[in-house]
């Protein structure tokens, strides 16, 4: 069909550009000055038709594409595991139009399992597995939610040409765990590392001044020294310490084998080692290729070799499992992901989402709402204006905080209201201070030979001054609006957990916390996942099981990604992937707004 439409067009264009030579075997006696707008006239509809192309084919490929996924007798769900692992599942910008352009997310792969607990025809899961990444609590929700699967009596098996270590944590948790011949098992434990700008940003001529509360506030080492400070050193041997003791007795559980065997394979670079290897220690059951895996499970099911076996992915099996919602009763799901107020098209807005919180406000039907945070932080003022609206709306209706990957820092100050905090384990929280960074370019203007003077006034008309080192009496002053802003910080956790401001301030000081951690510390209240908070909700707003869940902000849609994304992208492929981060963290540097509640731009936990 669609090489028929194709050929419809090149021939329509073939028509429009032929136009005067048809013209004149028809009409001998036109004039040449009618044949020439004959001719413009057939090169401007041509030159239309060729522009359109694209649009025409895209439509036609949409057309072509639409059918879904079907659930019938033995189907198996396919979790395709490529890419970076998004908090809620998308399409980049041409996926409306019919190009396969799925972004892998959280709420998608959680709530496809979920539902296929109960399916009578979904029989298991396979686990497919390629160059995927995650954070560690996203991955335990994952992993949890495969093991309550298997809990039905169905299976879940898993297969990778080469598992990265978090996709081999995850499936780890599966019945059974094929490695190809030539594969193998990527276990090398945890490691934080930092990118340090100091000397970089000396050498081309800018300055950075800081100002800060917290000995173990880090975000700002990386423009001002050349290595970790101690204590940032002893936060992140914890940190990571906590993480990779979760994983490794996760895996030694699932796998039934001892945490020793984690640490040794850790140790021996498994991940350069032969499949076999993997299997002596315990980690895989059996060396297979993908169509060997593919047999086995057609051999569970009782089916032919020879049948199709039935795959659905997420992203095609939950657009047919959400069923007329009947009660009125509705719990609002509100995702507050990304960095606050720091200019990402992607990060939370602070004004849009106070906006947010208060139309469920007072919204009747909404009878509770889950703030799902997974933030790093970032504009302390932001972060105060969404504090304030969760304060509003607690005072009418019960507010349950759910916490991803990170809720640190601006992320811990939306969230420590809340009349109940969730978190993973692995959840990276806390990071409780204030910061600010001030640079100037008065090293660079002084190396190129660029004089600056001014009449002000008063004292201050000028400060801050780029082209300038900042006044060290306005440092001071702007010193003092960052100790105000943490003490307010410490209010606002000690009044939203019941604790003394020297008790937050004990565990504040910009010290990081993984999940299980934070738990004994008293900064959040339970672990669990997104549908432990959303229980919890019901549970406060009395409805027990009687409601539907509302989920917010809606995803954008095609013409608003359009009208957001005027690059089409190009951004991504300016900048080598290596030098990502570094870029980002630079231009945060020169970018950001005055008070920062963040946590480091720059860590990297791999």
């Amino acid at each position: 069909m669609l090489r028929n439409v194709f050929t419809k067009v090149i021939k329509s264009i073939g028509y429009f550009t032929n136009f005067e030579e048809r013209k004149k075997q028809q009409n001998t006696k036109t004039t040449s000055m009618k044949g020439f707008l004959k001719t413009v006239a057939a090169v401007l509809v041509g030159f239309t038709i060729i522009v359109g192309l694209p649009l025409v084919l895209f439509i036609i490929i949409a057309v072509c594409s639409s059918s879904k996924g079907t659930v019938k007798e033995n189907t198996v769900l396919l979790l395709n595991l490529e890419g970076e692992l998004q908090e809620r599942s998308g399409n980049e910008l041409y996926s409306d139009m019919g190009i396969n352009t799925y972004v892998p997310g959280l709420d998608d792969i959680l709530t496809s399992i979920e539902a296929a607990k109960t399916e009578e025809d979904i029989k298991g899961i396979l686990i497919k597995s390629g160059a995927f990444s995650a954070s560690t609590a996203s991955l335990k929700e994952i992993r949890n939610a495969l093991a309550e699967f298997k809990e039905t009596g169905k299976f879940v098996y898993a297969y990778s040409g080469e598992y990265l270590q978090g996709a081999y944590y995850l499936s780890s948790v599966a019945d059974s765990v094929f490695v190809n011949p030539l594969g193998a098992i990527d276990i090398h434990g945890l490691a934080l590392s930092s990118t340090f700008y100091k000397r970089a940003l000396e050498k081309i001529g800018i300055g950075i001044d800081v100002v800060k509360v917290g000995t173990c506030k880090s975000a700002t080492e990386p423009y001002t020294n050349e290595q970790m400070s101690e204590p940032s050193k002893e936060q992140a041997r914890l940190l990571i310490g906590d993480i990779w003791s979760e994983i490794s007795q996760d895996i030694a559980a699932s796998r039934d084998i001892d945490t020793s065997a984690i640490r040794k394979a850790a140790d021996s670079m498994l991940g350069l080692r032969d499949a076999q290897t993997s299997i002596d220690l315990g980690l895989a059951d059996r060396i297979a290729y993908y169509d060997e895996v593919k047999a086995s499970i057609k051999q569970r099911l009782g089916m032919e070799i020879k049948e199709d076996l039935n795959l659905i992915t997420p992203g095609d099996y939950v657009d047919g499992i959400f069923p007329v919602a009947t009660s009125t009763n509705e719990i609002a799901v509100v995702y507050a992901a990304g960095e606050i107020d720091n200019g990402n098209r992607d990060g939370i807005n602070s004004l849009k989402l106070s906006k947010q919180l208060e139309k469920l406000t007072y919204n009747d039907d909404v009878k509770a709402v889950v703030l799902r945070v997974n933030s790093p932080g970032g504009s302390a003022y932001g972060s105060e204006q969404i504090w304030h609206a969760v304060e509003v709306l607690k005072s009418k209706k019960p507010v349950v905080v759910s916490m991803g990957d990170y809720a640190a820092s601006g992320g811990y100050y939306i969230s420590c209201g809340a009349h109940a905090i969730v978190a993973e384990p692995t959840t990276i929280t806390g990071s409780i201070g204030i910061f600010g960074i001030l640079p100037n370019v008065a090293p660079l203007a002084n190396k190129i030979g660029l004089d600056y003077d001014v009449v002000s006034t008063n004292r201050f008309a000028d400060s801050p001054n780029g082209l300038q080192k900042p006044d060290p009496a306005f440092l001071a002053i702007l010193q003092k609006n960052v100790e105000h802003g943490y003490d307010t910080f410490l209010t606002r956790c000690a009044d939203g957990r019941g604790m003394t401001k020297a008790g937050i301030d004990s565990i504040g000081q910009g010290r990081v916390w993984a999940g299980k951690r934070a738990l004994e510390l008293g900064l959040v209240d339970t672990l669990g996942t997104l549908n432990t908070a959303i229980s919890i909700a019901a549970e406060y707003a009395g409805i027990s099981k009687d409601y539907k869940i509302g989920v917010y902000p809606e995803k954008p849609s095609f013409w608003e990604q359009m009208n957001e994304t005027p690059s089409l992208g190009i951004k991504l492929f300016a900048t080598p992937k290596e030098f990502e981060r570094e870029q980002k963290a630079i231009e945060q540097a020169l970018q950001m707004d005055r008070l920062q509640a963040a946590m480091p731009g720059n860590i990297h936990i791999r």
